[in-house]
């Protein structure tokens, strides 16, 4: 090689090496010595649950019914953008698709609708979600319309008299409210249906006896909610049509009384909440209430919509109940004529839709594990006969939740679940604490449960530890907890979301300076109310969050129309005295907010004027809106880039870089977060 060759080849050593030497090190991974595990900042650890497995679609099914041998229920399909069709199982537990997704199945009567279809023979009677006509469905015919625009109808039932059937009607054709009514519509024919009784505010759950002698109802009256004060009629169906001699049931004390049901003999029973819990009570033939089973526990729900059931019978002897105690699930039989009770399964974490069929008794289970479908009772156990499609979770990564009790500070107590971090590929440095997301149901007569849930383990396995709480008004707790949110409502469950955060940093769960919260509707308004009245937490998440009341009164159906009068009085200054949006000087700390932009013209405002108003404050905000959504994100895309927006927005809040290949969120004001 000539020297000056040699110079340059030199020369050119040197500066690769010069150039090598000021690449950065690639980052070293701490790993314990005792475990073998990565060391990273909680929030950080990289996790096998991605936010597309949590928002994976066509998981929601509900509204069983047995027809003809088969089991037929409604089943969404998100990509129809959620649109609900029919499918039955047969004995064989074959699947097929009795009404496609695209009719879209849904009643909107008492705006939550329930109870959209009825199965007779071979034949479907179908709410439409479109036009809210009730349609004969046949095989091999066009769907059918039988009654008239402007009324809606759910909650059939089946009655031999002339092929009738009786549904509650909901009547939008006249001025002022809807008129709501027991009516029989005739199967062949469009027309408007014969009206059974009316003069309530509202009716539900028309139930007939097997020998379709006599039919018992549901009615309750404004102010009340189906949850607060309702009345049991029983009727004799008139061969002829009609009801004759209806009578009320009066019962020696109030309560919500709920799921009528004949015995396959013919007597009625009931669930009521006349000694703070929902149970089980029957008629008895000299006209006299009789308790069933006597426990503090709920064998039902609110019914925000139509068609719950709770219990069903095995035979006249035995019921299959399901309730809920103290945050538990268990489903059971009852011997009624002992009071005996036989345990069948406490791995649920919730229980719905409990049917008898032509061959054993049905309902819709999801366990505490990732696991959920139809399942039917098999002796003193339960069989699995249908599952829709999930995503497969590695178990080393599930975090198990612990029931957790804590007082009010008015010696009332206060419940929720909670959710440790879980990652067995990670440990968080010695001496430290993982955040807080305390999670907020969308209330206030909604509730937390045991339920697998993806959303969860999402963050858990991300180094987060999650409370999933159950502020007073929540149900599962009592007639009296569900309704000690009333007069209270933007105060008690505030003060629980912080003293839950309270109760774990004392605890030593977690860390006091990184407590979060997120909450959907009425779950949102908590949120922004906690951060405008304390300074617990230091950041939250608001999806569609109410946060001028007096707005949301004005904009309520008639099924809610005294709602908020219940949860806050009378008096328009308290409406905005815990109104967020009038208490923006308290109001600080980091918020994301998110939203649908096809949600009502009011809600889609509000958020709008609380970013706008802290925008201009100076608060450090993040506004995301989806074109063409509603509050519920049904798009699993926007759901899983809201979910990465949330991560991204607690990484930077709470200084820890996440594991996942997310966009980073842009936060409004970031420059005043970084000056606090």
């Amino acid at each position: 090689m000539k020297p000056p060759l040699l110079m340059l080849y030199l020369i050119c050593v040197v500066i690769l090496s010069l150039l090598t030497a000021c690449e950065p090190a690639a980052p070293q991974q701490e790993i314990d010595q005792t475990s073998g595990r990565q060391i990273a900042v909680y929030g950080s650890w990289r996790s096998p649950i991605t936010a597309q497995d949590v928002v994976m679609p066509a998981d929601k099914f509900g509204e069983l019914q047995s027809v003809n041998g088969g089991l037929y229920f409604i089943q969404s399909q998100a990509e129809l953008g959620g649109k609900v069709g029919i499918k039955r199982l047969d004995s064989d537990h074959n699947i097929v698709d009795v009404v496609k997704a695209d009719f879209d199945v849904k009643s909107t009567v008492n705006g939550y609708g329930g109870s959209p279809f009825l199965g007779i023979g071979s034949s479907l009677f179908v709410s439409k979600a479109d036009d809210q006509l009730l349609y004969r469905i046949a095989p091999n015919q066009a769907p059918v319309p039988l009654t008239s625009a402007g009324t809606r109808h759910a909650d059939c039932v089946t009655y031999s008299k002339g092929s009738r059937i009786i549904c509650i009607r909901e009547d939008h054709r006249g001025e002022g409210e809807p008129v709501s009514s027991l009516v029989a519509l005739n199967l062949n024919f469009a027309n408007g249906g014969e009206v059974l009784t009316s003069g309530r505010d509202f009716y539900s759950s028309p139930r007939v006896s097997p020998d379709n002698s006599q039919l018992a109802w549901i009615s309750w009256q404004h102010p009340n909610m189906p949850w607060d004060n309702t009345e049991l009629w029983i009727g004799t169906l008139d061969p002829k049509g009609g009801i004759l001699q209806p009578k009320r049931l009066i019962p020696e004390l109030q309560g919500a009384i709920t799921q009528p049901l004949f015995s396959p003999s013919g007597q009625l029973y009931f669930v009521a909440d006349f000694n703070n819990w929902w149970n089980i009570y029957r008629l008895s033939d000299n006209g006299k209430i009789e308790h069933v089973l006597d426990i503090d526990a709920e064998f039902a729900v609110p019914d925000w919509k139509l068609g719950n059931h709770n219990y069903a019978f095995e035979s006249d002897n035995t019921i299959i109940a399901s309730y809920q105690r103290n945050g538990d699930v268990s489903l059971i039989r009852i011997y009624v004529d002992t009071g005996a009770v036989e345990s069948i399964a406490v791995d649920f974490g919730e229980i719905s839709q409990l049917i008898a069929g032509d061959n054993g008794i049905y309902f819709i289970g999801d366990k505490i594990t990732p696991e959920k479908g139809i399942y039917k009772i098999n002796g003193r156990g339960t069989e699995l006969v249908y599952a829709p499609e999930l995503p497969v979770f590695n178990p080393n990564f599930i975090s198990q939740p612990k029931s957790i009790i804590f007082d009010s500070g008015n010696k009332e107590p206060v419940y929720g679940y909670f959710y440790g971090p879980k990652n067995p590929a990670f440990i968080a440095p010695t001496g430290t604490r993982p955040p807080l997301l305390v999670m907020l149901h969308r209330g206030p007569t909604s509730k937390a449960s045991l339920a697998f849930r993806r959303d969860i383990q999402y963050w858990t396995s991300r180094g987060f530890a999650v409370m999933d709480l159950n502020y007073r008004g929540s149900s599962g707790f009592g007639r009296e907890y569900r309704r000690s949110i009333y007069g209270r409502w933007g105060q008690a469950d505030v003060e629980d979301a912080v003293r839950s955060a309270g109760y774990l940093v004392n605890k030593g769960w977690v860390d006091g300076t990184k407590l979060a919260m997120r909450g959907r509707n009425a779950g949102g308004l908590t949120v922004l109310s906690v951060l405008a009245f304390y300074n617990t937490f230091k950041a939250g998440v608001s999806y569609s969050g109410i946060s001028d009341i007096d707005v949301l009164n004005e904009d309520l159906n008639k099924f809610e129309s005294h709602y908020v009068e219940l949860l806050m009085g009378k008096n328009e200054n308290e409406l905005i005295k815990r109104s967020p949006m009038y208490n923006l000087s308290g109001l600080t700390e980091p918020l994301l907010l998110i939203q649908g932009s096809d949600e009502p013209h009011k809600e889609n405002k509000q958020s709008k004027r609380i970013f706008t108003a802290l925008k201009n404050k100076g608060v450090p905000i993040a506004y995301l809106s989806f074109d063409g959504e509603n509050y519920r994100l049904r798009d699993p895309k926007n759901k899983a880039t809201a979910m990465e927006a949330e991560l991204s927005f607690y990484g930077t809040i709470f200084g820890f870089t996440p594991a996942d290949d997310i966009p980073k969120l842009k936060l409004i004001n970031a420059q005043h977060f970084k000056k606090q």
